[in-house]
């Protein structure tokens, strides 16, 4: 089943208030869930542990604070896929202006994830505000698995039905400049993604020249692994 988020109407919404949702066959899923977590009232103090970095194809680093409070299980999977090195060269294959980019997909076609099992639902009460971060699923609430998105504008008919886990904190310009598309001509990427904890410096000179080059190729997967095999032994002790 193709992983994607669902494109809300927004004349629907502002006509009866109800979130739908269709999938590829235009069936619409306006079932809402009770199974919601509130998050603490406040914003939680900045934690390395808990700030994914995205260094981006498209010129920066984006720190996104994530959200332990409201979606643990998803914070921590994030976390992980990261530490894995799952995310580095993913491209953002369904960019739409004026609503989000989504990413996670190492295949690039909304159609897969990792080799870890899906997530059960942990809706939570973050609004989707502009430069939330949240996870794409299936028409099942329990099928998130890797791919997220980012808004880029606010749209509330998402809330309580995708887990948010984050929002943006620095950064947002370089995600405003993702090419459009789904998929793009020439999509951005992931260069690497780390946690902050981590202290990962960000990419070199020449990972940026790899993952900079027009389309997606065999050439430039393997210029990225030198590259990002280069950066490994540069860190290396001697």
């Amino acid at each position: 089943m193709r992983l994607k988020l669902f494109l809300f109407s927004l004349m629907a919404l502002t006509l009866s208030g109800t979130a739908h949702a269709q999938d590829d066959n235009g069936i619409t899923d306006a079932t809402g869930s009770s199974n919601i977590t509130y998050a603490s009232g406040a914003t939680p103090a900045a934690d390395s542990e808990n700030t994914l970095l995205l260094d981006l194809s498209t010129g920066g680093r984006v720190t996104i604070r994530l959200r332990p409070d409201a979606a643990p299980n998803h914070v921590e999977r994030i976390k992980t896929l990261a530490r894995q090195g799952f995310y580095n060269g993913i491209i953002f294959h369904r960019v739409i202006d004026g609503f989000m980019a989504q990413t996670g997909d190492p295949t690039g076609t909304g159609q897969g994830g990792s080799e870890l099992p899906n997530l059960a639902a942990e809706f939570t009460t973050l609004p989707h505000v502009r430069g939330t971060v949240s996870m794409a699923r299936a028409t099942d609430p329990n099928s998130a698995n890797s791919q997220f998105y980012i808004m880029f504008m606010p749209n509330l008919g998402l809330d309580h039905n995708y887990t948010a886990f984050g929002r943006v904190v620095s950064g947002m310009e370089y995600v405003d400049i993702i090419p459009r598309g789904e998929p793009p001509a020439n999509p951005a990427r992931i260069i690497r993604a780390s946690i902050a904890a981590d202290n990962v410096p960000p990419p070199t000179a020449a990972e940026i020249a790899a993952m900079t080059q027009p389309a997606a190729s065999n050439s430039q997967a393997a210029a990225l692994d030198a590259a990002l095999g280069a950066a490994a032994a540069d860190d290396t002790p001697q």
